[in-house]
């Protein structure tokens, strides 16, 4: 069983550095770029899917860091699998509950699931664009004068520092 888990840790941590090597065709202007990018987090989510039958949510306490947090970078970006990112966010606020997942990555994962089903977000963590001049629109907040005070809860900084990061220096 250890050995199982070593190499499902390592199969976690393979899929986020392939997640991250595609990203950058996410929203590329290439159709072809942009399919590469949707085949790889469709089969990263059915795949996660499959670890989610046979090992519930991969805690950090189970795979390991890294491998737990590609399990939520998996989830974040099965976008067009909604079935899984529910599936996905049940199992890590029961997992946060019982305190073997951290707050914060939920947080991201819920507000990610929320703008999927076209709802507003809690937390402010998914940006909808950017402006002509370069600064981030969030998808609409369902609480916006209490987004500083419900990130600083689960552990994320403020809006505004948030937002800062996807400006151009």
């Amino acid at each position: 069983m250890q050995q199982d888990i070593h190499a499902l840790a390592a199969e976690l941590v393979r899929m986020a550095e392939d997640d991250h090597a595609a990203a950058v065709h996410a929203n590329a202007e290439d159709p072809a770029a942009q399919l590469r990018w949707r085949r790889i987090t469709a089969r990263h989510g059915d795949r996660l899917n499959e670890i989610m039958d046979e090992v519930g949510w991969p805690t950090a306490g189970l795979v390991g860091e890294e491998a737990a947090r590609a399990a939520w970078l998996v989830a974040q970006h099965a976008d067009r699998q909604l079935d899984v990112q529910r599936r996905a966010l049940r199992l890590m606020e029961a997992a946060v509950a019982e305190g073997r997942a951290g707050a914060r990555e939920l947080a991201f994962l819920r507000d990610r699931t929320l703008v999927n089903e076209g709802r507003e977000q809690i937390y402010g963590t998914q940006i909808a664009g950017v402006r002509e001049d370069g600064s981030p629109v969030p998808w609409p907040c369902a609480e916006p004068g209490r987004v500083d005070e419900l990130r600083a809860g689960v552990g994320i900084e403020p809006f505004d520092a948030y937002v800062a990061r996807f400006r151009p220096s």
